[in-house]
């Protein structure tokens, strides 16, 4: 089966027409979505018991989240990956190439591949994320002068093929998803990065069956995006990425609804929570049972602190549910909007110990 038959069938055959709004009474809408062992099935509402019930709760998650993204592209609009390479450069551990890469016909994205000298086999790798930043796919590969968001080049010092692309309208990466057809930049987002998984198992240096990825703010939050629709990211670290939707500015939704994320928030869902028909606790649940790393500063101002442990303890009993108790786990730094060394380190111990190979 592939990827994207597999994706299908986990949104339990949905049909997503353009008329999105058509859609929306299709689909059971969740009051509380911290709840996640309820499952509504004919308008009734019964306990999850089961990892089977658990999927037919992820599929309306996946499909709930499409209504507002708009829906996943389909295979047709996949051509050949056509690598291009524009720029080499020698580190001290690793190779960066400047790349392009084509993720849909007539779209080629900009991004960092990082390789490191000297491996003697098949490595992990992690698609690296970037944050809200003018140079985009730069910062995490060590271009800019953040220095605790280097996680690109850091792994690639620590024996991990990294991977770091331009989001749309970042670093060197003009694109308009909106004269395209898609309904969000966030979709877009999530199809250039799963194109991005592509190319990572296309690598002979990659394990393809050992590959995370890891964000920061903007990309925290696009990695857990990325992982619900992607199975292949066998591990997230999302640092600085959400909050719930209750907690985001007191409940006010503006900053999820410009055009740089989802617009459907604003011009659908009145940028209210209650009327969301998704909201990051279920997110979280839909990545069990792969390991999942969250950094959460106590003083984060865009995403609060609080927000962020009420989706991770209502995460919690589905990862339980699916004997994976100890695959979710977040930290809380005494920081503000940042991803200190020490929380760093931290994650990178995560990904060593569910990506690499026991030595």
């Amino acid at each position: 089966m592939s990827m994207h038959q597999y994706i299908c069938r986990a949104v339990f055959l949905f049909v997503f027409s353009p008329n999105l709004e058509a859609q929306d009474s299709k689909l059971p809408f969740y009051a509380d979505k911290s709840n996640l062992l309820i499952l509504i099935e004919g308008n009734k509402e019964r306990p999850i018991k089961t990892e089977s019930d658990w999927q037919k709760r992820r599929a309306h998650i996946l499909a709930n989240m499409q209504l507002v993204m708009g829906p996943l592209p389909d295979e047709s609009r996949k051509p050949p990956l056509e690598v291009e390479e524009l720029e080499k450069k020698e580190l001290t551990k690793c190779i960066r190439k400047r790349i392009t890469f084509a993720v849909e016909h007539g779209d080629r994205v900009p991004a960092y591949l990082l390789i490191p000298k000297d491996l003697k086999d098949k490595a992990p790798a992690m698609l690296c994320l970037h944050q809200t930043t003018a140079i985009g796919k730069g910062e995490p590969a060590g271009v800019g002068s953040t220095k605790n968001l280097k996680y690109a080049l850091e792994l690639a010092e620590r024996g991990y093929v990294t991977l770091a692309p331009d989001y749309p309208d970042f670093g060197d990466y003009k694109y308009d998803p909106y004269a395209h057809g898609y309904q969000s930049a966030t979709m877009k987002g999530i199809w250039n990065h799963m194109r991005a998984i592509d190319l990572l198992q296309s690598l002979s240096e990659v394990d393809k069956d050992r590959i995370g990825c890891i964000g920061h703010s903007l990309g925290g939050h696009n990695t857990l995006f990325a992982a619900a629709f992607d199975p292949r990211i066998k591990v997230a670290v999302s640092s600085c990425g959400f909050t719930s939707f209750p907690k985001y500015y007191k409940g006010d939704l503006t900053g999820w609804s410009h055009k740089g994320y989802m617009p459907r928030i604003a011009t659908e869902y009145g940028k209210d929570p209650k009327k969301m028909p998704f909201d990051f606790p279920e997110i979280l649940a839909a990545l069990a049972p792969r390991a999942v790393f969250i950094n959460a500063p106590l003083h984060d101002d865009n995403f609060e602190v609080s927000g962020v442990k009420d989706c991770v303890n209502s995460a919690k009993p589905i990862f339980e549910l699916l004997k994976a108790k100890d695959k979710l786990t977040a930290e809380y730094p005494d920081c503000g909007h940042d991803f200190p060394e020490k929380v760093r380190e931290a994650a990178y111990r995560f990904l060593d110990k569910n990506l690499k190979k026991e030595q």
